[in-house]
């Protein structure tokens, strides 16, 4: 069994989703990386670019602050072209696919695997990033058995199946099967990682055997599941969603009606931002009830402690000031989206994956952990 250190209190680690957000992450983990440079993580769970980072910590075989300040290293060099191309030619090749199969009702198809974008600049970049020790990905089996790790989860969606699937690749533990979700033991490969982050649409969907995969958010109802399933006790979860306060709600510059940059935004932020804020507030009030039951009548039920990250400012409007530095094309072909007229482009935010914007995320969420050090280390490092 896993009984390395204080890990009978096991730590989880849950990432969310949201594109170039998790740069906030990036700038969070630096901050705890400062504090605590040996802190081991047993569990990590990652949904979409949450994913990203936390396979990469899993993989990383050196201390818990060398392992951050590399995965520092990689967000501060990521460029927008390396996520995607962005040559004038193959995003007006994709763009014509798409616009042929509309108009000729169907007639005209574009290969099934096709996106508004080619992310195999991204497939390459992860390649370079997870090769560790002669192999992909080698890093996380080492942990395994050295009982520096107990398991590390990654969620996509099954386009077939219309459920979220969670890839678990770890050390005693058990599956799980619930209403719309569950988990397959797996050795977790590149392509799992690129089908957590498949934005729908966007990214081209993954295929894994014969089933075809997208972004674990559009079903990841219960963001938190993951770790309390692998046995967390304690869990540290960073969410990249800013919550506004209603007097300062962002607003069109344009109020005839919104713009589908708006719309869009909106449905992708509550497909991929909201569930873990919501979720985090469910856990809290079973354990509010749990902690009121006898200990013989918990039916299995346990407390778990819980600290919930989230940014202090909009890092979304954050990116409309930024967007004059996307590639030009780009740029041109989502303001036909309305994203000029919109206060807070959410959906721009996503794929904002400018170095400028990065390192503001950065810098946001390196302040905003040295706020919440001190509840952050009562739950990291208790007495």
């Amino acid at each position: 069994m896993f009984d390395k250190g204080n890990h009978q209190n096991p730590l989880a680690l849950v990432l969310g989703g949201g594109g170039a957000h998790a740069a906030y992450q990036v700038g969070f983990l630096r901050a705890l990386a400062r504090e605590f440079p040996d802190l081991e993580i047993p569990i990590l769970t990652g949904v979409s670019a949450g994913a990203i980072n936390a396979v990469y910590l899993a993989n990383h075989t050196g201390s818990f602050k060398q392992a951050v300040d590399d995965l520092v290293a990689m967000w501060q060099g990521l460029t927008i072209d390396q996520i995607f191309r962005t040559e004038t030619l193959s995003l007006l090749k994709n763009l014509l696919h798409w616009q042929l199969s509309l108009m000729s009702g169907g007639l005209i198809r574009s290969p099934t695997e096709r996106g508004l974008v080619d992310s195999s600049p991204l497939h390459h970049l992860l390649q370079r990033e997870f090769f560790r020790d002669g192999q992909m990905l080698a890093g996380i089996e080492s942990k395994l058995q050295a009982c520096r790790l107990k398991a590390v989860a990654v969620t996509a969606t099954d386009y077939h199946s219309d459920r979220a699937v969670t890839w678990v690749q770890g050390k005693d533990v058990e599956s799980w099967k619930r209403p719309h979700r569950f988990s397959i033991e797996a050795e977790l490969s590149l392509e799992h990682v690129m089908a957590s982050t498949a934005l729908p649409l966007f990214f081209r969907a993954v295929q894994i055997g014969n089933q075809w995969y997208g972004d674990g958010g559009m079903r990841q109802t219960s963001p938190l599941a993951p770790a309390l399933h692998l046995g967390a006790a304690r869990i540290l979860a960073i969410s990249t969603r800013y919550e506004r306060q209603l007097e300062k709600q962002s607003a069109l510059i344009d109020t005839s009606q919104p713009q589908p940059a708006q719309i869009v935004g909106t449905l992708l932020g509550s497909i991929f931002l909201d569930l873990l804020v919501q979720d985090a507030r469910n856990l809290e009030r079973i354990n509010q009830l749990v902690s009121k039951l006898p200990e013989a009548e918990r039916d299995g039920l346990r407390e778990v402690q819980l600290f919930l990250l989230q940014p202090s400012s909009n890092i979304s409007e954050l990116s409309g000031e930024l967007r004059h530095h996307l590639p030009w094309m780009f740029n041109y072909l989502v303001r036909g989206l309305g994203t000029h007229k919109v206060v807070s482009p959410d959906w721009l935010s996503l794929v904002m994956f400018d170095a400028n914007y990065l390192k503001r995320l950065m810098e946001i969420g390196e302040q905003d952990a040295k706020k919440s050090m001190a509840h952050v280390a009562e739950l990291v490092a208790p007495d």
